[in-house]
């Protein structure tokens, strides 16, 4: 049961925060919008809470659900940082995150985060296959 439940109790929250979110902030929820908010702009109490409730929040279902994750292979610092200046490059590139596109864009039935959210699935799976 935990199989389908945690995946379903992790949607719902995911679409009842995005919602929460547009309805008081009155902006799109989006990682990559509130960490450079956080990092560049005037106003970082909202960012900043926003990120300590995702660390404590995963980090508390990770101690009450008693959940292991496997560490990866350790990688190249070099390639750890390549890859994290792509990701930003892409991001700020694409106009958002997938956060941003795949969950509230396409929710909202923008094309243009409809496009955004393909190009990245495609890439991310056109990646991993030739990676592995």
């Amino acid at each position: 049961m935990d199989s389908i439940f945690n995946p379903l109790v992790g949607g719902l929250l995911i679409g009842l925060t995005a919602t929460v979110y547009m309805l008081t902030i009155g902006k799109v929820i989006g990682i990559s919008g509130i960490l450079s908010q956080l990092l560049f702009s005037k106003e970082r109490f909202l960012p900043f809470l926003f990120i300590a409730g995702l660390i404590i929040g995963g980090s508390a279902y990770g101690v009450f659900t008693e959940q292991t994750v496997p560490f990866p292979e350790v990688r190249s610092p070099w390639l750890l940082i390549i890859s994290g200046l792509l990701v930003g490059y892409g991001t700020r590139l694409g106009g958002g995150c997938t956060s941003g596109h795949g969950v509230c864009g396409i929710s909202r039935f923008s094309p243009r985060s409809i496009v955004a959210t393909l190009t990245f699935m495609a890439t991310a799976i056109i990646t991993v296959a030739i990676v592995n």
